[in-house]
């Protein structure tokens, strides 16, 4: 059974009324669609997490390649309101693997 879907039209209304939840998870779905594979696990709780960045495939147990951060970081990661580098050094986004910062690369999420 697939996963139900955020469109674009309640995704974008969820962000600009700051329904975290919904923004969050649709966000993730972005992510997920544009980079797709198993490399890396993102993590954004309690809202979601995701597999992303081809590669290596991830099946069981704790992934070697893992991004976490919260919903507000991700956010603001997301739109452009903060840097990674910003976030990683404050110690705000925890990057563990070595295909973690890969992730880097897809942010800030273009057209939203």
């Amino acid at each position: 059974m697939a996963k139900r879907q955020i469109s674009k039209t309640a995704g974008v209304a969820a962000i600009a009324a700051g329904d975290k939840a919904t923004s969050v998870r649709y966000l993730l779905q972005l992510i997920e669609t544009a980079s797709p594979g198993g490399a890396v696990e993102l993590r954004v709780p309690p809202f979601g997490a995701i597999q992303c960045i081809g590669g290596l495939d991830h099946r069981r147990g704790t992934p070697p390649n893992v991004v976490e951060l919260s919903p507000d970081n991700f956010l603001a990661l997301a739109l452009g309101d903060a840097s990674w580098e910003e976030l990683t050094q404050s110690g705000e986004l925890l990057a563990s693997g070595v295909m973690a910062n890969e992730l880097r690369n897809l942010f800030p999420l273009a057209g939203v």
